[in-house]
């Protein structure tokens, strides 16, 4: 079905596997791939997660630079909603996302990652925006993404030098939420994955909604959308099954559908 990912379901899980040959370089057809396997697994009732993994080598280095050397303004203009599009799709997937970071995630890849939930990385990844070094600023997220992650000034430090940031350094500063051994990435993420497709599904989608359109409102907004988001859930089987686990069985026992 597509050239350069693949798709695999596990379970509850899918896995999109990012295939480009060296460095999964991104090009605007594997963003497209990319954007359409988002879409496509959001429609899924039975996936309860998702993992976004580049292989052992790297994870994604970047777009690619060879596609946009001889644009102007006007192409870029047209071209940049796409560029947006893809990660968008990713970000929109109902479900918790996990990218698993080895190696490179540089440019574009980093801002793939951003569009994840969550990131697990290798204690030897290299994370970066460095689009700055090309006379540009990062078009697919990165300046939004990077900034409510880690805040204006650590995200300005990151854009305005272009530089790397190692697994350690990137832990430290809450880029990603985990660093384990190279060969560990994929198994950790699915472990996690998991986990999370054996929870709640509604509860958790609730929670995904709730945090990400709250970030964007203002405290009050914010607190509305989850008291929205809070009582809708009384009438769902997560919260029967939860609460009722919890009385007859204690805490953390409870078995969704």
């Amino acid at each position: 079905m597509f050239e350069f990912i693949n798709v695999e379901n596990q379970g509850r899980v899918a896995i999109i596997h990012l295939a480009r040959p060296k460095m999964n370089v991104l090009s605007r057809a594997m963003q497209e791939e990319i954007r359409q396997a988002a879409v496509e697994i959001s429609k899924s009732p039975e996936v309860r997660a998702v993992v976004i993994y580049g292989g052992e080598r790297t994870f994604a280095a970047g777009a690619d630079v060879k596609e946009m050397v001889d644009w102007d303004s006007v192409i870029a203009t047209r071209e940049t909603p796409g560029l947006q599009e893809s990660f968008n799709a990713v970000a929109q997937i109902p479900v918790p996302t996990i990218a698993a970071i080895t190696g490179y995630a540089l440019g574009g890849g980093l801002e793939l990652a951003l569009s994840c939930d969550l990131r697990i990385a290798a204690t030897d990844a290299t994370l970066g925006q460095p689009e700055i070094l090309l006379g540009i600023i990062p078009g697919a997220g990165g300046t939004q993404r990077l900034s409510r992650l880690i805040g204006n000034s650590r995200a300005k430090d990151l854009i305005f030098t272009g530089r790397f940031v190692l697994a350690d350094e990137a832990m430290s500063i809450g880029l990603v939420n985990e660093i384990v051994e190279p060969s560990s990435v994929l198994t950790r993420a699915l472990e996690l994955a998991n986990i999370l497709a054996a929870g709640p599904g509604q509860a958790l989608k609730a929670a995904k909604v709730a945090i990400d359109e709250g970030s964007e409102k203002s405290l009050h907004d914010g607190l509305l959308v989850e008291q929205k988001l809070f009582a809708a859930l009384f009438d769902t089987q997560d919260q029967v099954i939860g609460m009722q686990s919890f009385i007859e069985n204690g805490p953390g026992k409870a078995t969704f559908n």
